[in-house]
């Protein structure tokens, strides 16, 4: 059995996507999930699916004791879900090319530091794109940099506000990101 952790620092809406996707099978499974925020959503969400939460400060992240936690779990891929802090280089360099994570953007366009969730909307929108959509990559030292798994894009009109494009960007990462984890996983491996 394959093992996943997930970190989020919202409302869990990825994460409990994951885990109700691999509930019913038996070649991966998530194992824990670590957060940041003691007031993220995603603690209440995945607590009917008995799964280990851990919340852990910024500054716990980065010490020696945190990649000894994760290393203790052996996780095969480590996938960020909504995470928003800058990923530690100890657990990347530990875990290469298995720390995953999605981007609610093309990229490169709208990524780097300060661009998650509704800001990367807003300047969408706001630049008047005709296209966006989701990518999902591999996490290295610097923020939306790592090489790129994979992208579905989708057209604008120009006349969706922010909300309208998150939506169909919840829809393309609740599809795609499980299925895109368990090829990763799954066929691969």
């Amino acid at each position: 059995m394959k093992k996943i952790v997930i970190f989020a620092s919202g409302s869990g809406s990825n994460a409990e996507n994951i885990i109700k996707y691999f509930t019913s099978g038996d070649k991966v499974t998530v194992v824990g999930v670590f957060t940041n925020n003691p007031n993220a959503g995603v603690i209440e969400r995945v607590k009917k699916y008995g799964i280990k939460t851990e919340i852990f400060s910024k500054s716990q992240l980065f010490e020696n004791e945190f990649l000894h936690k994760i290393n203790s779990i052996q996780p095969d891929l480590i996938v960020l879900a909504g995470f928003l802090l800058k990923f530690p280089e100890t657990i990347i360099a530990d875990y290469p090319n298995k720390v995953i994570n999605v981007h609610p953007a093309l990229l490169p366009k709208y990524g780097g530091k300060g661009m998650y969730g509704m800001h990367v909307h807003n300047a969408v929108v706001q630049n008047k794109e005709s296209e966006t959509g989701i990518t999902i990559h591999y996490v290295n030292e610097n923020y939306d940099e790592g090489a790129i798994i994979f992208q579905k894009s989708f057209e604008l009109s120009g006349s969706e506000t922010p909300e309208d494009v998150a939506n169909k960007i919840h829809e393309l990462e609740h599809k795609h990101f499980p299925e895109v984890i368990e090829k990763l996983l799954v066929e691969v491996v």
